[in-house]
């Protein structure tokens, strides 16, 4: 019999548009494999919400597997010594899967490959990273020259079917019980908001991609006004590789009005951060502008006002509305994202990697790369970052996009205080709801005064 192929999977979770699937099945009998590292990556390791997303993401392919009589083996471990001893073990001619980036699957990509001949593809991104560089044939750092450069290779390749058929191996190795594996909460069980607002796996993708397609066109409006969610709630799919940003492109393409063209280059930005990891392997751990050291505040005077942010406690409606969605659902809305990761930097004066940690541990969509350095550019330190003194106002802000009925939702304290006070409620009208923890004024130029001082 042929030589079975091993098919590594990650955050490529899906059986369409799959080239590590796709080759494998035109060449054996396929074993598809999730090996749980937690030591590798440090720091971020897989955060809570995510493990939960994981568990729903794992159990949904094992279940389309099924249809094909197939199934995943699960192990746990340091991935590449795992994989490396799997392939011995069942005596396998290849190693296939999907080209990550994190430092710590570069790292285990070129463990496996001393060992094994192992296969990698693209397909977690419109373009390879390092595909489209400058005229001097450098990497780019800034988006809009790299967005302009991606723009001109579009559209990307077509998609690849599902495999009709996968190759069974004469036997199968043995395998961890994925509810052994703690993914899911359970002392307490926090994650009934995730369940209520997620459909998760390669099908709920599509639903969603088709659902988002009649929405698209009002994307460029939409997309700012949290209250109607005009979001395309997307990113956990793509990130965990339920579908293809291929898959999704052509779907779309074509599509007339703003709508379209924004959205493309939402898209365009998860390749864009892949290319800064892929430059900077430490850009979600390390400021990359230099200089602003002194510009935090200390962490031990600082940590009761990151608690009372990470609550969504601050005394702002609309940033505590986005930091209980990202509690309740694993998710934010992304001008939200913007307006609570600029409050803590700005007006807390709190270093940007304690978001960046806490955003980890709470997105089921948190990525490695988009994670720094959506960070790093709200927090002026990035290679291609917003100016420090910019500084979000966020009752502004509130009222600007009309975040009313969003903060009534997660909010549910000011749920009856009408659009003409809910955005700053006076003192008299909040009732259980705490005051600003700092005022807007006081805030900015404390932050002010602060960089001046940094800068020297």
């Amino acid at each position: 019999m042929t030589a079975p192929q091993i098919v590594w999977l990650r955050r490529d979770l899906r059986l369409a548009d799959q080239p590590a699937f796709h080759d494998a099945a035109q060449a054996g009998p396929v074993i598809p494999v999730y090996v749980l590292d937690d030591d590798a990556p440090g720091d971020h390791a897989i955060g809570g919400a995510a493990r939960w997303w994981l568990h729903q993401s794992l159990d949904s392919l094992s279940r389309d597997l099924g249809k094909h009589r197939s199934r995943i083996v699960l192990r746990r471990g340091d991935a590449a010594s795992e994989l490396i001893q799997l392939a011995k073990e069942v005596g396998a001619q290849c190693v296939h899967a999907i080209r990550h980036y994190e430092p710590w699957w570069r790292a285990a990509q070129r463990k496996v490959a001393g060992e094994v001949n192992l296969v990698l593809h693209d397909g977690n991104y419109l373009l390879p990273a390092g595909a489209v560089t400058t005229g001097s044939g450098d990497p780019y750092k800034i988006y809009t020259p790299f967005s302009k450069a991606v723009l001109d290779e579009m559209p990307p390749r077509e998609p690849l079917p599902a495999p009709d058929t996968i190759s069974l191996p004469e036997r199968w190795p043995d395998s961890d019980d994925l509810a052994d594996w703690g993914l899911l909460p359970s002392k307490p069980d926090w994650a009934g908001g995730m369940r209520a607002f997620w459909q998760v796996g390669e099908a709920a993708a599509h639903d969603r991609l088709e659902e988002w397609s009649g929405m698209v066109a009002d994307y460029d409006d939409g997309r700012n006004l949290p209250s109607i969610d005009g979001s395309s709630r997307l990113s956990p799919h793509l990130h965990w590789g339920e579908i293809s940003p291929a898959q999704v492109w052509h779907r779309l393409h074509g599509r007339r009005g703003q709508g379209w063209a924004t959205f493309a280059k939402e898209i365009i930005w998860r390749d864009y951060a892949q290319n800064v990891i892929a430059q900077f392997p430490d850009y979600p751990r390390k400021s990359y502008r230099d200089g602003y050291g002194d510009l935090w505040r200390s962490r031990k005077p600082a940590r009761n006002d990151l608690q009372t942010w990470q609550r969504g406690m601050t005394g702002y409606p609309v940033v505590d509305a986005g930091m209980r969605q990202l509690w309740q659902t694993g998710w934010m809305h992304n001008r939200v994202r913007m307006i609570t990761a600029s409050f803590l930097v700005k007006h807390l004066l709190i270093d940007w990697r304690e978001g960046e940690r806490w955003f980890w541990d709470c997105l089921v969509d948190a990525d490695y790369g988009n994670n720094g350095v959506n960070w790093q550019w709200i927090s002026g330190t990035g290679v291609d970052s917003n100016m420090f003194p910019r500084i979000m106002a966020p009752l502004t802000q509130s009222e600007k996009f009309d975040a009313g009925d969003y903060i009534r939702e997660f909010v549910p304290e000011l749920s009856s205080l009408p659009d003409e006070v809910i955005h700053d409620p006076p003192d008299d009208q909040r009732g259980d709801y705490p005051p600003k923890m700092i005022g807007h004024k006081e805030a900015r130029e404390r932050a002010l005064s602060a960089y001046r001082k940094s800068r020297g």
